[in-house]
Order: C-alpha cells, then sequence, then structure tokens
C-alpha cells in the first residue's frame, strides 16, 4: 500500500513564502520550516537555561519541524488576508486544521498516533508559543535580510513583526534580540572578525 505522507511533507520546497512581496530572494516554506526549528530550540533552551524553564525541547522541535503542514495543501496565505477578521481567520485554522488531518490520513496507522500530536500541536502549551515567537522571529530576520539588500519593501513588514514580538512580553524574545539579532545585520567578513 502507497503512503504519501512523507512526499507531501517533500512539497514544502515549493511553497513560496512572502508572495505579496517581492523579494530580493525568494524564500520557501521547507528553509523556513528549518529557520523555525534552529530558533524555536533557541527559544526554549533560554526558557530553560536562562529563565529556569521546563520547555520540552524535542517537543518544541518537532512542533517547529511540522508548523506548515497544511500549508502544502493551501500554500502559504499571506499574513494580510489570513488575519484580515475573525472570521476570515477562524476559517482558515479549520482548513488548516482540516489539511493536516488530510495529510496525517496518508501515515500508516501503526505512525499516525506518534507524529500526529506534532501536526496537530497543543496549542495551549508553553512550547507552542515558543515555536509561534520563533515563526514570527523567522520572518522578522528575513526583513532585516531583505533591508539589508536594498529591498525597502519590507520595512513596514519589519516594523509590524518588531512590534508583534515586542508585544508578546516574552523574556525569551527579548533575550534573542539581545543577544543574537545584532549578528544578523553583519556580513559574513563583520562575523568573522576581519
Amino acid at each position: 500500500m502507497r503512503h504519501d505522507f512523507y512526499a507531501y511533507m517533500d512539497r514544502m520546497k515549493y511553497i513560496k513564502r512572502w508572495q505579496l512581496m517581492r523579494s530580493t530572494r525568494e524564500e520557501n516554506i521547507m528553509e523556513h520550516s528549518q529557520n523555525v526549528t534552529m530558533l524555536a530550540h533557541a527559544l526554549a533552551v533560554i526558557h530553560n537555561e536562562v529563565y529556569g524553564g521546563n520547555a520540552d525541547l524535542l517537543k518544541t522541535v518537532l512542533y517547529a519541524v511540522y508548523h506548515e503542514t497544511s500549508e502544502v495543501m493551501t500554500g502559504d496565505l499571506p499574513t494580510p488576508i489570513k488575519y484580515y477578521n475573525r472570521s476570515i481567520q477562524g476559517a482558515y485554522k479549520e482548513l488548516e486544521r482540516s489539511a493536516c488531518e488530510k495529510i496525517l490520513s496518508t501515515l500508516p496507522s501503526e505512525m499516525q498516533g506518534s507524529v500526529a500530536p506534532f501536526v496537530l500541536a497543543d496549542e495551549t502549551s508553553v512550547e507552542y508559543k515558543l515555536v509561534k515567537a520563533a515563526d514570527r522571529l523567522a520572518a522578522y530576520v528575513k526583513c532585516l535580510e531583505e533591508l539589508r539588500s536594498g529591498n525597502t519593501e519590507f520595512s513596514k513588514a519589519k516594523k509590524s513583526v518588531e512590534k508583534d514580538l515586542h508585544d508578546r512580553n516574552m523574556p525569551e524574545v527579548e533575550y534573542f534580540f539581545e543577544h543574537f539579532i545584532g549578528s544578523y545585520l553583519l556580513t559574513l567578513d563583520d562575523l568573522e572578525g576581519m
């Protein structure tokens, strides 16, 4: 019997992000997911080691790996549309869940129980909140990258995403800004101290 789950997941490389904006470098949801995974892990480590939390690192990382699963069916709906009003936001949440359930159904039944909890994340968990913040951090880093390349198209997005990140009142995010964000503005020579 054929099982399509991982073939679906592999299609992430074809789904473009930032479709309404001109980008100097296109980004797909596969590379975005890898970036979010790394940032979510960082936020979870900060949460645990700096602030004495107890986030489950594996759960955080797996939530991040699968956080865009629905988009292999729905595509990446631009943020202004996704959050236009509560009605659209609610309908899109239902569509995302339905897409995730459809994709999960393509796994062998004996695997579904081990994968489903990470595709259909517990949205009340600290791990989920860390991943959502990491998702926004990845968007912020993309804005910085575009602005460094002279693309002012991302100016407003940078301000909006930065405000959203600070409005979350998450010490992990503030710690990341204080210790790591500045490095994203450096060239390779600057990073190597040349």
